[in-house]
């Protein structure tokens, strides 16, 4: 009976396919319920094949949800971005990409993994608030902006045992917050994409994430150092520019 049970487990055998496979009809649905026009029920999907999080003691709920937060990150704007399209090739890129990180991406438990998946889910969710909270309350971007930015940071950190790890994410969540409060009222899109905020958090939140795990890998040389600074530096006078000279809303 134990050996049957091993065999059974969903991480090889049989029950791993099965496993896969019900995750790729997610994708499958969320599309069908997208071109359907039913986007309530494509988000709620979302939401609802995260219902293990809540299959344990309320005490546990919190923790469940932060550890699951960046997979709802990645979920609920590929609908949105799904959703703000009309393309059919675009869409089931979208869903194709969804599929890849639900099995590829998603499992990977490694540090460089996990910091990618909170990159992922960082950079893909504020684009997703700015797309569909474009003409919406400063006051709510900022504060979704914050909540994800924290969300993210400790998904990262708690892969390292930061000791400071609730510090730092409440730190690079007023960051990401004040971002938001100040560029949104002057919001450019550059490459007619992507809007300052976002390629500025997310920069800033690539290259400091870098610089923490070569660090933290005893990889981070000083010339590495100097060229990932160089860079941030480059990206926030581009912003600056481009706040600057433009000054309003540009699609």
């Amino acid at each position: 009976m134990r050996l049957l049970f091993q065999k059974l487990k969903p991480t090889s055998g049989f029950s791993n396919a099965i496993h896969v496979l019900l995750l790729l009809v997610l994708p499958v649905i969320l599309y069908v319920f997208v071109r359907s026009g039913f986007l309530q029920l494509a988000y709620a999907i979302v939401i609802l094949a995260k219902w293990r999080m809540f299959a344990v003691k309320p005490r546990f709920w919190a923790a469940n949800l932060r550890a699951n937060s960046v997979d709802l990150m990645v979920g609920l704007s590929v609908v949105v971005f799904m959703s703000n399209t009309s393309s059919l090739s675009i869409q089931v890129l979208w869903a194709a990409f969804y599929a890849f990180w639900l099995v590829i991406i998603k499992p990977r438990s490694s540090r460089l993994l996990v910091s990618l998946q909170a990159f992922i889910g960082l950079t893909m969710s504020l684009t997703a608030i700015y797309t569909a909270l474009a003409d919406g309350s400063i006051l709510l971007i900022t504060f979704i902006s914050g909540l994800l930015c924290f969300c993210a940071a400790r998904h990262m950190f708690d892969s390292f045992d930061e000791p400071y790890a609730r510090m730092v994410s409440y730190i690079w969540a007023f960051f990401g917050a004040s971002v938001a409060w100040l560029l949104s009222h002057w919001l450019i899109y550059h490459a007619l994409v992507i809007p300052e905020p976002v390629l500025l958090t997310s920069s800033l939140g690539f290259g400091l994430g870098t610089i923490y795990y070569l660090d933290h890998e005893d990889k981070l040389s000083k010339l590495i150092k100097r060229e990932i600074i160089f860079i941030m530096i480059f990206i926030v006078l581009v912003v600056l520019y481009g706040t600057l000279t433009l000054g309003g809303k540009a699609v």
